[in-house]
């Protein structure tokens, strides 16, 4: 088997890359360990910032995102038994769309397959070849059989526990990472919403968000031990815990419902670098992870395949190479700045093992200024619907002027 772009993971990433590709009339097979069912059944939070909504919509495959999405303006912060907006539209003139990661996912399949795009779901034993060459290869096995794909480039968009980053040498890459002493307790709820928007809260019990997947169904969360186990969690508990630290004092309540689904999301950050060898890019979750808190992982996966694109688009139009040896440098001074914003969501929402009764404070204050300041206001919100692609579209004019030297 050949083609031009070997992409190994069919998650949003790598179906968004092959979309992309496809509008620019370059070839790619995806290679996908899961079944279509596997992964369009994998429910995931979905909070679009607004330049991954463009994008979407830009390239034919937001239609469904557009009708069934909920379009968020602001986002409430919780605390000392008060609530606070913060109002995008007013502070940015942008907005979120809460839309699940899954239904993307969805779209996304729907379109390549439609378009013939090669999809190889339950490709196993995938293995990189020869990236350091000009025809690297991905091996991999399907239906019993043994497959060679040669390519002209690889990308990795096969998440955190896939075999793309390990495919790097360990002299060449480095991993930072932080480890968060808590997990998310997230219950899954047939009810009717208890807020038109998010509700970020802080407690002295811990942290609790309270989100909406549709006026059928909900998503609520609270900190917890990342050892716990969700057996020790009977229904009754965890509506105790959800009134206790999300009841605000002039008498709101959360809605309580029937708990379908229960599970603990580890907390960590993590950030590779370089993001690119030889032949080989990293993109999404297989190269940067994010605490959810600031609602980074899909967003930066989607502009990292927009880098990516553009990238191979210059390649395959005119043999330069100018975006894509810069790849790695473009896509991490934007995945260090959304570390940043969610490491500093987390550390101000989150109590933490240790902490006294001054850092408690020092939270709430935190919090009290956010709310109260609109430059501090204005820093969250212009974070939280995404940061503008200055570093992509600089270089891409640098690339542009070379190229007429």
């Amino acid at each position: 088997m050949r083609t031009q772009v070997g992409i190994v993971g069919g998650g949003p990433a790598g179906l968004l890359l092959s979309h992309l590709l496809h509008l620019q009339g370059i070839e790619s097979v995806i290679l996908e360990i899961r079944s279509r069912e596997e992964l369009e059944s994998e429910i995931r939070a979905g909070v679009l910032e607004q330049g991954t909504v463009d994008l979407l919509m830009e390239t034919g495959v937001g239609d469904r995102m557009r009708d069934e999405g909920a379009v968020h303006h602001g986002v409430n912060l919780q605390f000392s038994g008060r609530r606070e907006r913060i109002d995008f539209a007013d502070l940015t003139g942008k907005a979120i769309t809460l839309y699940g990661q899954h239904e993307v996912v969805k779209d996304l399949v729907h379109a390549r397959l439609d378009a013939g795009g090669q999809v190889l779901f339950g490709a196993e034993g995938i293995e990189l070849r020869d990236l350091d060459s000009d025809e690297p290869k991905v091996r991999f096995r399907k239906d019993g059989e043994e497959h060679a794909l040669a390519c002209d480039f690889v990308a990795g968009t096969d998440g955190f526990h896939g075999v793309s980053r390990e495919a790097i040498p360990e002299r060449v890459r480095t991993g930072y990472e932080r480890r968060y002493p808590f997990g998310w307790f997230g219950i899954l709820v047939e009810g009717p919403p208890s807020t038109e928007e998010l509700i970020y809260a802080f407690h002295d019990r811990g942290f609790a968000l309270v989100s909406t997947r549709s006026p059928e169904i909900q998503r609520l969360y609270f900190q917890c031990d990342p050892e716990e186990e969700v057996t020790n969690w009977p229904d009754e508990k965890i509506w105790s815990e959800m009134h206790a630290r999300l009841d605000t004092d002039d008498g709101w309540t959360v809605e309580e419902g029937r708990i379908v689904q229960k599970d603990i999301v580890q907390m960590r950050s993590f950030v590779t670098e370089p993001m690119q060898y030889g032949r080989l890019f990293l993109a999404g979750d297989a190269a940067h992870i994010v605490p959810p808190t600031g609602a980074k992982g899909m967003n930066l996966a989607v502009a990292d395949v927009r880098v990516l694109a553009h990238g191979l688009e210059e390649f395959y139009g005119s043999g330069r190479t100018t975006l894509l040896e810069r790849y790695s440098k473009i896509c991490l001074r934007r995945v260090w700045k959304a570390s940043r914003f969610s490491w500093w969501m987390t550390s101000m929402l989150h109590r933490f093992a240790g902490d006294n009764d001054f850092q408690y404070r020092m939270q709430v204050a935190e919090l009290d200024y956010v709310t109260g300041s609109r430059a501090a206001a204005t820093s969250l919100a212009e974070n939280y619907v995404g940061l503008p692609m200055e570093e992509f579209a600089a270089e891409e004019q640098r690339s542009a002027r070379e190229g007429v030297r």
